[in-house]
């Protein structure tokens, strides 16, 4: 997870009497049209219900993880025997990879662990997200493992590669993510498998949640064979959270798609959200609906 959570969807607007019948020849035709059924008001609260029902009870949610993993894992072992082979972007890559011991890099919160109970009493509340409520949750270390992720990890390990969680949970939530991690059988190796948000990096500027600081961190240490996360920060930096800003930091790197970068769904929070409404945070909730709402494309 990079960003900031919040419970909303971009764009969600469930609409009342969309379904039409099939044609029939002998249907007559009516003098004058029918009525058109109104929208239906869809609360703010309820913006995220769908995709977070979906994380919870779809079974193409499940699949999609293990697919994810399982495809990884496949490649893992070959990436290993490249020497060459590193999937750190150019501008994270401060230490030669020659030498440094093989690692696998993977964001936590809906990479690896579950946090839509987290989402679900959010809507159910009608709140949106807020650093107390979400470190209270946190501290329950209730977060379940995603389909899949136990299994690679532990192949990871087994094969001698480290296994680095780097992470937008304040750096003060080590013990208890770390805790969580290993309640749900995920390979930890130390307090420095965890390089939260504030982890201070000497010689690197950290820019409000991105992540590029503690990727150069690792790769001082590290040759990193995959990338694993749920927003595109969690692999490359964001220099402009826009669509153009956005298409421009992963034009670079698209062929590592699936093969260096392992890439996640998440339909329920993340930085393609505030891209739609200039990342302004401070607008009024029914504002920034209206500017998700402008987003959907109707053709």
């Amino acid at each position: 997870m990079s960003f900031r959570l919040s419970a909303s969807l971009a764009g969600l607007l469930l609409l009342a009497g969309c379904a039409s019948a099939p044609h029939q020849a002998t249907r007559p035709v009516p003098a004058v049209a029918p009525p058109v059924a109104p929208v239906v008001a869809v609360t703010a609260a309820d913006d995220n219900l769908n995709a977070v029902v979906w994380s919870q009870t779809a079974i193409e949610h499940d699949l999609i993880f293990q697919q994810t993993y399982h495809d990884a894992q496949s490649r893992l072992l070959a990436a290993l025997k490249d020497r060459h082979w590193d999937a750190l972007p150019k501008d994270d890559r401060i230490a030669p990879i020659k030498g440094l011991r093989p690692a696998v890099v993977l964001d936590i919160d809906e990479t690896v662990l579950d946090n839509s109970p987290y989402q679900a009493r959010l809507i159910r509340s009608g709140g949106e997200f807020n650093e107390a409520d979400w470190a209270a949750w946190c501290k329950e270390q209730k977060a379940h493992a995603l389909p899949g992720a136990v299994a690679f990890t532990r192949f990871a390990a087994r094969h001698g590669i480290a296994v680095i969680y780097v992470s937008n949970r304040a750096k003060d939530l080590d013990k208890v993510t770390l805790a969580n991690l290993r309640l749900d059988g995920l390979p930890v190796s130390g307090p420095d498998a965890f390089l939260g948000l504030g982890t201070f990096v000497r010689g690197c500027e950290q820019i409000g949640s991105q992540k590029s600081c503690r990727r150069q961190l690792i790769s001082r240490h590290y040759r990193v064979l995959m990338q694993f996360g749920d927003q595109i920060g969690d692999f490359v930096t964001v220099l402009a959270n826009n669509a153009a800003g956005r298409e421009r930091a992963m034009a670079p790197y698209m062929a590592w798609i699936g093969s260096r970068w392992f890439v996640l769904p998440n339909p329920t929070y993340g930085a393609w959200e505030p891209s739609l409404f200039n990342n302004d945070w401070t607008a009024p909730r029914d504002e920034r609906r209206r500017q998700k709402i402008e987003a959907l494309r109707y053709q």
